[in-house]
């Protein structure tokens, strides 16, 4: 049965503020994985006394419990400030120019379901003008979570968020914040078109089968299958991207 209940408009303000909420949510919850997934992705091999070398890290569970050990719990944690920066900028754009940039480029007038492409190419340009925005916030996360255990007496790079973004600038000038800009929209947009395109399609297919409406469950299912999707094709551009970065 189709869902006959009127469509809600939604302002690019209100989507922007709850797309960065939950955005800022997830990091919250994620982000030691994220941490884990920076180390595995820029560690180099620990010579041993025998002229072999070792990882420092080994899969996804050891380098959490690797990081715990060496750094406390808190370790697991770092970069999370420069997380939520990200998350509020990136993660509010690129969602919440989503449906405005959708809607650009089919005209406000066309009726009927928006072609796949149409959807790909309007996720593909706001993620790309999001992660432009916000590269400044991308740039100082990883920096603050690829760093390890120091030996004593070494001082850190950074003591913190705000320290990292003045200290850039200080010692390396203001583009710097934009280093990896590069690597960063193609890896952003690429997977931000995964994301948002097959979210926006499986969506658009689950309510034409029978029994389905707009729902929480509709949502839940498109959004896993979505977020399957989008991990499978962004994570080898996800690899250089953070190199560029560290």
């Amino acid at each position: 049965m189709a869902d006959l209940k009127p469509r809600i408009e939604i302002s690019f303000l209100e989507t922007f503020i709850c797309s960065a909420f939950a955005a800022c949510f997830a990091e919250l919850c994620t982000i030691p994985l994220d941490t884990a997934k920076v180390r595995l992705q820029l560690q180099r091999k620990i010579p041993t006394g025998d002229g072999e070398s070792l990882p420092k890290y080994r899969g996804s569970l050891g380098t959490l419990s690797t990081i715990a050990r060496e750094e406390g719990i808190s370790g697991l944690w770092k970069g999370v400030i420069a997380g939520l920066h990200r998350q509020c900028i990136y993660g509010g754009l690129r969602i919440g120019l989503y449906e405005p940039v959708k809607t650009f480029l089919v005209g406000s007038d066309f009726i009927g379901d928006i072609p796949l492409y149409q959807k790909i190419l309007a996720a593909l340009l706001t993620g790309a003008i999001a992660i432009i925005v916000a590269n400044p916030t991308d740039l100082v996360k990883v920096r603050l979570q690829s760093e390890g255990k120091l030996p004593a007496g070494v001082p850190r790079r950074y003591s913190g968020a705000v320290d990292a973004y003045f200290t850039i600038v200080k010692m390396e000038g203001v583009s710097a914040l934009w280093t990896g800009l590069g690597p960063n929209i193609a890896r952003n947009a690429i997977v931000n078109a995964a994301e948002l395109a097959s979210y926006d399609q499986i969506k658009e297919t689950i309510m034409k089968i029978p029994g389905f409406r707009d729902s929480v469950l509709t949502h839940m299912l498109a959004g896993l299958a979505a977020g399957f999707f989008a991990v499978c094709i962004g994570s080898p551009i996800d690899v250089d991207n953070t190199v560029s970065h560290a």
